[in-house]
């Protein structure tokens, strides 16, 4: 039996593919043994989620890590579960693809470009398919140079209080 429960929650197929190269890497703050069902999880809805996995008794607090770059979505959990689990939001925002802007040592001219991080990766780098898990996972196949991407990405986040993809790394 494992000592703890973790729901990973991510967004997009990027996100959840950045999060499986640092799980293999053994480099995140849990373990693979400890994910709920053994994988990320898609489920975005927290009533979706606590349909699918609080009704179940679980041995621990179930630490939930939502992956997204979205600080208005909301994750309601009934008032009935909210024991069974600690809710951390993991925000990505701009975007994703500024891990690819700042690996491409561009984030200075992305700033003057006026461009959205995704309009900028496809047009300006000419690199069409940077949300495809494909893509991610050749382009980050080192992932010393992923995680330093984080960690500047993470220097950048205007809001201190707020957990980003580095905050997640051991």
């Amino acid at each position: 039996m494992t000592e703890r429960i973790v729901a990973c929650i991510c967004e997009g197929g990027a996100e959840s593919e950045i999060i499986r190269i640092l799980l293999e890497n053994d480099r995140l703050i849990f373990r693979e043994v400890d994910l709920l069902d053994g994988k990320t999880l898609r489920c975005r809805s927290g009533k979706e989620f606590q349909e699918q996995y609080l009704r179940m008794e679980h041995p621990v607090t179930v630490e939930v890590f939502r992956i997204l770059d979205s600080r208005r979505e909301r994750f309601k959990i009934d008032k009935a579960y909210i024991h069974k689990v600690e809710v951390r939001e993991v925000i990505t925002s701009p975007e994703i693809e500024m891990l690819i802007i700042l690996k491409e040592g561009k984030a200075k001219e992305y700033e003057k470009s006026g461009l959205k991080p995704s309009e900028y990766c496809k047009g300006v780098l000419r690199m069409k398919k940077v949300k495809q898990r494909e893509f991610i996972r050749e382009y980050f196949s080192d992932v010393d140079d992923l995680i330093e991407c984080l960690k500047i990405y993470k220097s950048r986040n205007q809001n201190s209080r707020e957990l980003t993809l580095y905050d997640l790394i051991r």
